[in-house]
């Protein structure tokens, strides 16, 4: 006869399928609950899809009183400032990532990197309020005059560059998004430079190449997928961003040529007026299809981001 299973491996057995099973439930609820985001969302702005039709994404009206709603401005605005926060935001991120990897001192090291931690800790109203009464101030009265007075009389992009200076605007809010997702694409890039084999770089370094030859040559092919979905993942922060552009972009609806000029961005735009619409009324579902459009821009933008982690973590 078998010998009988003892009471201990039953029990653990028992413990194992429980286990199993709430994290199935925690997994399911995951999906449960953004599909239920992405559902909500698409069916109370269906009647704005329904009244404007396909024309909403790229009409520039924005007009309570007669009830004409366009998103033209607001993804323009959105697109515009994320990209702009990228660009400003990549090079120095680089900049501090290269440094803790490769020239840092050891005792040094560690109060970078947690100050570059505690930049991602601070709270998105705390850099709206000091980019409204900091940055804000400086923008209007030396870097957009000096800008307009040099960059502004240039051909061609000399148009980006004009403009009163009020120190608020599209340049303004890309600027503090800028300083906003530094700590996470920072944070990235250090931690997928610390990835490299360190006998890769020892070769180089053998061969008589020069530090910046072994980041060149050696560390960013390695990890360039890694770096580009890193900057993936800052762009999708920089999208949804609310409060810190509310305060700095203007938060006007129009489209202007310059730089320096004032603007909206669909989160800014829900932010402002989602208290003030009836409920059930047109308004209300031309914000609530704002609302699904940038969860569909940011979600477009984080799943390439998560699609080339992932493709760096096979390889």
């Amino acid at each position: 006869m078998g010998a009988r299973p003892r009471r201990g491996a039953r029990a653990s057995s028992l413990g194992d399928t429980i286990f199993r099973v709430a994290c199935h439930a925690a997994g399911g609820f995951v999906l449960l609950l953004l599909g239920s985001i992405i559902i909500a969302l698409f069916i109370g702005g269906l009647p704005a899809f329904q009244a404007f039709g396909i024309g909403f994404l790229w009409s520039t009206e924005w007009d309570p009183v007669t009830e004409v709603f366009g998103a033209g401005v607001s993804i323009y605005g959105t697109i515009v400032t994320a990209v702009l926060a990228i660009l400003l935001a990549v090079p120095v991120a680089f900049g501090v990532a290269f440094y803790l990897t490769e020239l840092s001192p050891a005792w040094l090291r560690r109060p970078i990197g947690t100050a570059v931690e505690l930049l991602a800790a601070v709270p998105s109203i705390i850099y709206g309020m000091w980019g409204f009464f900091m940055i804000a101030p400086l923008m209007s009265q030396y870097v957009q005059p000096a800008a307009i007075d040099s960059l502004g009389e240039l051909p061609g992009i000399g148009a980006l560059f004009q403009g009163p200076p009020f120190g608020t605007g599209i340049f303004t809010a890309a600027l503090i998004l800028a300083i906003m997702i530094l700590p996470f694409i920072a944070a990235t890039m250090r931690d997928v430079f610390e990835q490299v084999p360190p006998v890769f770089k020892e070769s180089a370094y053998g061969l008589g190449a020069t530090t910046w030859e072994v980041m060149k040559g050696v560390v960013l092919p390695y990890t360039r997928i890694s770096v580009a979905g890193g900057i993936m993942l800052g762009l999708g922060r920089a999208l949804g961003e609310t409060m810190a552009v509310t305060f700095v972009i203007g938060n006007a609806n129009r489209i202007s040529t310059s730089l320096f000029g004032p603007g909206n961005t669909i989160a800014s735009v829900v932010a402002l007026e989602f208290g003030e619409s009836e409920t059930d009324s047109l308004k209300l579902a031309a914000l609530l299809a704002l609302g699904f459009i940038l969860f569909v821009l940011s979600f477009i933008v984080l799943a390439i981001s998560r699609w080339l982690l992932r493709a760096r973590l096979k390889g």
